[in-house]
């Protein structure tokens, strides 16, 4: 993707809302252009919205520039270095999202949600200290936020301070029951103590509160496989895969903090026969081209 992007000349935008209504003599005397500041703002923030809608189809490369332009257009606005941040977060420009944070930080110090993109900047560069931190600070001004006090848990796990870990976990789960996430990894940390039913048990909750949830499904299939449960598990297994094949990638399972333990059943697991036939299936039918219909 590349780093620098064109944007629209800021003097083409304000002279399109300044065009004098008509011709007179006195056009001919030269005169300062004047901007107004309301609409550039209005249209910054149009902009910003256009660029958020974007981002969440995931949309990052169109998304980027309407952000940027939009920081010219809006220069006060938080909510809009913030959401400048968030993309070039996404894109992995670390010191550039940093900066544009630290910028939407001095314009609003007291909004949570920059500090929690702060951690989630020093989270991805595996910085979970810094993380630590930056959450905490976060939950001071919010401490209710359920994906604040699961971010925040996610550090501790990598921290290796699994009590602290789940206890976020729990507080995210009782500001929000339907916060599967929470549930999930403390399934993950569950299982890698060695106990599986208690692993079980989380899984299965995930999975009521979200039946398109693959990541909880495909643990719950692998532990009871494991367990002994060979029938459930594979039929589980399958559900999962054809919901989301990327979990059938060892690396994106540790990515999303799978353990070593579970990751050793899983490769087990992804080696069957039936749920390789699972996955060949579900390949053969995204390749598979559409025939169009004949008129």
């Amino acid at each position: 993707m590349p780093k620098h992007v064109r944007l629209i000349s800021l003097l083409v935008v304000c002279s399109l809302w300044s065009m004098p209504k008509s011709a007179h003599a006195q056009a001919l005397i030269p005169h300062t252009l004047q901007l107004d500041a309301a609409k550039l703002e209005k249209q910054g923030l149009s902009l910003a919205q256009e660029a958020a809608q974007l981002a969440q189809f995931q949309q990052v490369e169109l998304a980027m520039p309407r952000a940027r332009l939009a920081t010219q257009l809006a220069p006060k606005n938080d909510k809009v270095w913030l959401l400048l941040g968030g993309l070039q977060l996404q894109t992995k420009e670390f010191d550039s999202a940093i900066a544009t944070l630290k910028k939407a930080q001095s314009l609003n110090p007291k909004n949570p949600d920059i500090l929690f993109a702060l951690g989630s900047v020093s989270f991805q560069q595996k910085n979970y200290q810094a993380a630590v931190d930056n959450y905490q600070a976060g939950l001071k001004l919010k401490p209710n936020d359920p994906e604040g006090l699961f971010d925040l848990g996610n550090a501790y796990y990598l921290l290796g301070r699994l009590p602290d870990a789940i206890a976020q976990y729990n507080k995210a789960v009782s500001q929000d029951k339907k916060f599967w996430p929470a549930l999930n990894n403390i399934g993950l940390i569950n299982y890698e103590q060695g106990d599986t039913q208690a692993a079980i048990k989380q899984w299965q909750t995930a999975v009521t509160l979200d039946k398109q949830a693959a990541e909880p499904l495909l643990a719950l299939a692998v532990a009871l496989y494991t367990k002994g449960d060979r029938q459930q598990g594979l039929t589980l297994g399958e559900a999962a895969l054809r919901i989301d094949q990327r979990y059938a990638n060892l690396d994106f399972l540790k990515e999303n903090l799978w353990g070593q333990r579970l990751l050793t059943d899983t490769k087990k697991f992804l080696e069957l026969p039936r749920i390789q036939a699972a996955l060949q299936e579900r390949e053969n039918s995204s390749s598979t081209p559409r025939l169009q219909p004949t008129q």
